[in-house]
């Protein structure tokens, strides 16, 4: 009966009474083989692609367990195994270039390297096609636990758009909403004794802020301090209310100055006029509608209020008590207003 090969390996399967005198040539042959496939190692330059060797028999370099594919690839290539062969394998890329590298069966599929991976991936041929273990992917470990601290070596962690990291109860802890286009980023770091942790924004544009955005009604509050939840109007200030509540109110402390008046016009609580009448005497309209401590002040710009007089019209409230206009026609005049109640209504801080 003669010699036959087996099916995946192809060791020699001796028959009985054959190869005299060779038989334990070709025993350790098997055995080399047996060790290749368990525990072998070969590099395989694929600057073009290859095809593995399975010669009956004989030791081969697609017999080994671990291959590491080296060379500089000027495009994707294929590493060959031949059909109806089942066999597992360690697979390094090691190649230079950033090209696809894929290991099929010769007439099957197989599994793809991108051009940027020169990972390690476990493998193997079911006879039809090579096929990824995945033992170098977690997404079908759903409780995958680390028995020591996790050190990227240097690479970075992918997180898919809308995905979460989970609290110790599965709770969402931090989610990410990513950007395809995106070139900016925060930067965290840690501090030494004395120091404080830093957010910063980076990235590739020059000048980057910083949004924090609360959801509907919420609002933020940034050590102890909640910040309120709309902005307030034009030339408004922040106040707390002694509790870490702050919100936007009018500026009623010190006087905001306009540009030079020279004809009439109706007067800002809080602002303060130069008044101008040069070209003629002209009413400055105190508010319609003013609240104790409104303030109005005046001033006369040329100096000329002598010849032709400033006119304060009391727009409906008293002045210094009196329910009339009040005429400055003194030169250089300078004067405050403040607003106190519907019975003495505007006082003059000076007179």
């Amino acid at each position: 009966m003669a010699n036959t090969t087996s099916a995946d390996l192809k060791l020699t399967i001796q028959a009985t009474g054959e190869n005299s005198g060779t038989w334990g040539q070709i025993t350790n042959t098997n055995l080399t083989i047996l060790e290749q496939a368990i525990a072998g190692f070969e590099t395989v330059g694929i600057t073009t692609g290859a095809t593995l060797a399975f010669t009956n028999g004989a030791v081969s370099n697609g017999k080994n367990q671990v291959l590491k594919l080296i060379g500089t690839i000027a495009g994707a290539v294929n590493v060959v195994v031949p059909d109806t062969l089942t066999k597992a394998y360690v697979i390094d890329n090691a190649t230079s270039g950033a090209h696809a590298v894929t290991v099929k069966t010769s007439s099957g599929t197989g599994v793809t390297w991108a051009a940027a991976d020169k990972g390690t991936k476990m493998v193997y041929s079911d006879g039809t096609n090579v096929v990824d273990t995945a033992f170098t992917d977690l997404s079908s470990d759903y409780s995958p636990q680390l028995s020591a601290n996790l050190d990227t070596n240097g690479n970075n962690i992918i997180i898919d758009d809308t995905k979460s990291i989970l609290d110790e109860n599965l709770n969402e802890f931090v989610s990410f909403d990513t950007t395809g286009t995106a070139v900016n980023e925060f930067t965290l770091a840690n501090a030494s004794t004395g120091n404080k942790p830093t957010i910063t924004a980076s990235g590739g544009d020059t000048n980057i802020g910083i949004s924090i955005q609360p959801k509907g009604t919420g609002q933020i509050t940034l050590d102890n301090l909640t910040l309120p939840a709309a902005d307030g109007t034009a030339d408004q200030i922040l106040v707390t209310d002694g509790s870490g509540n702050l919100s936007f109110t009018d500026n009623s402390g010190g006087t905001s100055w306009v540009a030079v008046k020279t004809s009439g016009f109706t007067a800002v609580a809080g602002e303060g006029y130069f008044c101008n009448t040069t070209g003629g005497a002209f009413q400055l309209l105190l508010p319609a509608s003013p609240t104790i401590g409104d303030e109005v002040s005046f001033v006369d710009y040329a100096g000329t209020f002598d010849s032709n007089a400033l006119t304060i019209g009391r727009n409906s409230q008293p002045i210094q008590g009196a329910a009339a206009d009040l005429t400055v026609s003194i030169e250089r005049a300078a004067n405050t207003l403040v607003y106190t109640d519907g019975t003495q209504g505007w006082l003059l801080r000076t007179k």
